[in-house]
């Protein structure tokens, strides 16, 4: 049999469940810092963000964060400009739901800006037009087909 030569399975890799991060205290934007709402993943550690100044950047997810902290489209994030690249971010903080809400309250983010919470965050407010995804055939309509 082959001899074990790691330092532990899977679950040291998985490591500790982090839930200290649950009361941390918000972060808010710096000068050369800006923040942004992903639009979507693109793989290899990026992803396309646009920016509350209305730009959209290519923004890098860093070391820190990249496998750690999972990023989605609709995230509001922190990012940090370059001098040098306008055009790219990298990306220093996800903030959790309830701070992307907080932020909103405090004036930080526009009013038109759409907060994601998951799947049911966008049917609360158009509930009223919901049920009306479906076609009701008539009988004679039946009959032609």
């Amino acid at each position: 049999m082959p001899k074990n030569k790691g330092k532990g399975g899977k679950n040291r890799k998985r490591g500790k469940n982090e839930a200290d991060d649950e009361k941390r205290e918000l972060v808010f934007k710096e000068d050369g810092q800006e923040y942004a709402q992903v639009l979507r993943m693109l793989g290899n550690g990026r992803c396309e963000a646009m920016c509350i100044d209305g730009t959209k950047r290519l923004c890098h997810i860093r070391g820190k964060m990249h496998k750690k902290v999972w990023i989605a489209a609709g995230d509001i994030i922190l990012v940090g400009l370059r001098d040098y690249q306008d055009d790219k971010a990298d990306v220093i903080l996800k903030y959790m739901p309830d701070e992307a809400r907080l932020l909103k309250a405090y004036g930080e983010l526009p009013e038109n800006t759409r907060l994601n919470e998951g799947i049911t965050g966008g049917l609360d407010e158009e509930e009223e037009g919901a049920g009306d995804d479906y076609i009701e055939f008539e009988d004679e309509d039946i009959d032609k087909i």
